[in-house]
């Protein structure tokens, strides 16, 4: 890997253009390295994935109003798919459409280190753009290893929500490298391309922030429609705003820390293997990601209570020690009383560490779907479980956190009960049952699991076994429609109507 040094210039500094990050970023883009064999699987499951938690939400409002988008942009030739559904479709709206069912539950991979992200957010505009160009599989992974290697060192170099700007600034650069590498494009076409892309998909943490609302699930979605437009932008001629992140009134200066910042991004030398993919993690729980170790901390301590004779109504308090992330986004440390709401929606429950860790505690279990619902959030003894939970930030889990070192790197927490007669029982948990270096980390047949319990009701059996067939065959198929799932009738008549729009 190199180390790429990244700061503000002024205008009138010298600064050759093949300097720009944009132009490094592409540069990888360009590189026709082969995808090594291990990353190439991983990629297949992550397409699994990908279609697991897709297929759950395609009923649910949020994903029905952007399919009902892509919907009315039919294409007579070439066209993507849109997930449960037949018909081809304009590429950035099925990207749009695909993109929001991806993100909808919250409940596929992340990457985790300067900045936050869920890299599998690139998989369906590359996805669609594939379709829609008549690609091949090999062409597809090797845009999708671009895409996270791009991501991911994006990632590790710069930190976006110190700034309160959301983690799909990072986005947009990386869907256009991996469309730039699926296409074969020439470097300064990417170049172009990544400084679009960036340009017009950096927003605020708002959406994250209070009262979170569907965008959550939208926003990836938009970042993945709008790196596709300014390909095809670029590709026609166009140019970007360049410097894009080191010019005078460019991201550096103005959006991030200041002129003064140095930020230094990894990216591989020519030559170098893309393997970033491997670095990432998925979801054994529908909860942002802080949740997943925790989650599993207190269906360990469910049992251990149980043990000890004792019951959840006779706790006093509970503490959870966690990292800076957990206390200030998903914590008391966000001061945000939504997270305490009952009524509050499920984006705002999914952001909310004590809810999870109270439900957790008292089921022993989670579910995507039972886990949330108005009725279990406002369970009176839950409610009342659920206010006796506060975070703290402990220095050595933020330590932790942000430690480049994969064996000590943790997003987990350490749960202080205290009883209303004083005892204590304690247990911490650094990294979710999933992880890699987790009790049992997520293979092949647990990806194939989660898509066949999520599918389940929802696609028929002779369907999930001919989408796993083409998922796991990817390198060899030539038809990439074959990735989509469908929907049987009498599922996708659950979905609930939604006001027209303005197609």
């Amino acid at each position: 890997m190199i180390e790429h040094e990244v700061r503000t210039r002024r205008s009138a500094e010298e600064f050759p253009y093949e300097e720009h990050l944009a132009y490094k970023v592409a540069q990888v883009a360009a590189d026709p390295v082969a995808v090594p064999e291990e990353a190439a699987e991983m990629i297949i499951n992550r397409i699994i994935d990908n279609a697991a938690v897709a297929v759950a939400s395609v009923v649910r409002r949020p994903v029905t109003s952007a399919r009902a988008m892509a919907q009315a942009h039919p294409v007579d030739k070439h066209g993507a798919s849109v997930f449960g559904v037949d018909g081809r479709f304009s590429a950035e709206w099925a990207a749009l459409a695909n993109g929001t069912a991806v993100r909808e539950l919250d409940y596929h991979d992340t990457f985790l280190a300067a900045e936050y992200s869920h890299p599998g957010d690139n998989n369906p505009p590359l996805l669609a753009v594939a379709q829609h160009k008549g690609l091949d599989g090999k062409a597809l992974i090797r845009g999708i290893a671009t895409g996270y290697e791009i991501q991911v060192n994006l990632v590790k170099g710069i930190s976006l929500h110190e700034f309160k700007i959301d983690h799909v600034a990072h986005l947009g650069p990386s869907v256009a490298a991996g469309i730039g590498t699926m296409l074969e494009l020439d470097v300064d076409t990417i170049y172009q391309s990544v400084g679009q892309a960036l340009h017009t998909t950096t927003a605020t943490r708002q959406s994250r922030k209070g009262l979170i609302s569907s965008w959550k699930a939208y926003a990836p979605a938009f970042a993945g429609k709008m790196a596709i437009e300014a390909v095809d932008r670029c590709m026609r001629g166009e140019g970007a705003p360049a410097p894009i992140w080191e010019g005078e009134d460019g991201v550096i200066a103005w959006m991030l820390h200041s002129p003064d910042r140095t930020y230094t991004v990894p990216l591989p030398a020519p030559g170098e293997e893309k393997r970033a993919i491997l670095d990432t993690y998925t979801k054994e729980h529908s909860a942002e990601y802080q949740s997943q170790a925790p989650i599993d901390l207190a269906r360990r301590m469910k049992q251990t209570i149980a043990d000890a004779g004792r019951m959840t109504s006779e706790i006093e308090s509970i503490v959870l020690h966690t990292s800076h992330h957990t206390h200030y986004v998903i914590g008391t440390g966000a001061n945000d009383p939504q997270k305490m709401d009952p009524a509050a929606s499920r984006e705002t429950l999914d952001h909310s560490i004590m809810y999870i860790f109270a439900v957790a505690l008292e089921d022993g279990t989670w579910h995507y779907r039972d886990s949330y619902s108005p009725e279990r959030a406002g369970r009176p003894e839950t409610v009342e479980l659920w206010h006796k939970i506060s975070t703290t930030e402990d220095p050595e889990w933020t330590r932790r956190y942000h430690s480049t070192d994969p064996n000590e790197k943790a997003f987990g927490a350490r749960a202080v009960i205290t009883f209303s007669d004083g005892a204590v029982i304690e247990d911490e948990l650094a990294v979710a049952d999933a992880h890699p270096l987790g009790a049992r980390p997520f293979e092949r047949a647990d990806y194939i699991a989660k898509f066949r319990a999520l599918a389940d009701g929802l696609v028929t059996p002779e369907e999930q076994d001919r989408f796993i067939v083409a998922a796991e065959n990817l390198e060899n198929l030539t038809d990439l429609n074959e990735l989509n799932v469908r929907l049987t009738d009498e599922a996708l008549a659950t979905a609930p109507s939604t006001p027209e729009g303005i197609f």
